[in-house]
């Protein structure tokens, strides 16, 4: 077909063997039909570390996304965003449509975070910032709390970790709510989205996702957050 002048990239008939052309970027016609190629998609849950920049690319030369996926062949884009200094889930994808209904009803997914705060936060406190921010939050095993410190009136002091479970942007209400509390965040990691966590994955590691969680994944998207009934006075 290439000898015979059948085939054209760009509007010019290619008539060398071997010549080379990007299905996803030029537009080839074979006898004039044209050849569209049909990217296999995949669904990648990668464990992202601190200090890293949640994109592909970063103006500013820091370290990316990009760093974490090193042999994986495909283009994938991540979804929503996570900070610089955090860590933990963060998804990736090629399939635009999957990416699209994300954003949009990104509301729909809770998100379990792992948050370090200077100081103790009490029953009370905990309680009083749940309904203050729409997060359920309660205090968990601690890794590396601080021991043995004192404070200025004699008590122990130290940096404690809670688990806190939100959706949307709650994120960040929670974060300035600690910090009017005098208990700012000082760590924070994302150990689940929707469906998704981290069981398993080392930081800076990647998977694939098997057909079913992303079918979990979808259900969890159309799932409405169910609204708590409100009490007559």
């Amino acid at each position: 077909m290439i000898l015979s002048g059948q085939v054209r990239v760009n509007g010019q008939v290619v008539r060398e063997l071997g010549t080379k052309a990007d299905a996803a970027a030029d537009r080839i016609e074979a006898a004039g039909q044209v050849v569209r190629s049909e990217e296999r998609h995949v669904y990648i849950l990668l464990n992202k570390p601190p200090e890293v920049v949640a994109t592909m690319a970063d103006p500013e030369g820091r370290k990316t996304l990009r760093n974490c996926l090193r042999g994986l062949a495909q283009r994938v884009y991540p979804v929503g965003r996570l900070d610089y200094a955090a860590a933990g889930v963060v998804f990736l994808t090629n399939d635009g449509d999957l990416a699209a209904e994300m954003l949009r009803d990104w509301g729909n997914l809770p998100q379990v975070y792992q948050v370090k705060v200077k100081g103790r936060l009490t029953a009370e406190d905990l309680e009083r910032l749940g309904k203050e921010t729409g997060a359920r939050m309660r205090m968990i095993r601690q890794p590396d709390a601080t021991r043995g410190m004192r404070g200025s009136r004699g008590g122990q002091v130290g940096n404690f970790w809670y688990e806190a479970t939100l959706r949307d942007s709650k994120r960040d209400v929670l974060r300035r709510a600690l910090f009017a509390e005098q208990h700012p965040v000082e760590k924070l990691k994302r150990i689940g989205l929707g469906p998704l966590n981290l069981e398993g994955l080392p930081p800076g590691r990647y998977r694939m996702l098997e057909e079913k969680e992303v079918d979990g994944l979808r259900k969890a998207l159309n799932e409405k957050p169910k609204t708590p009934r409100k009490r007559n006075a």
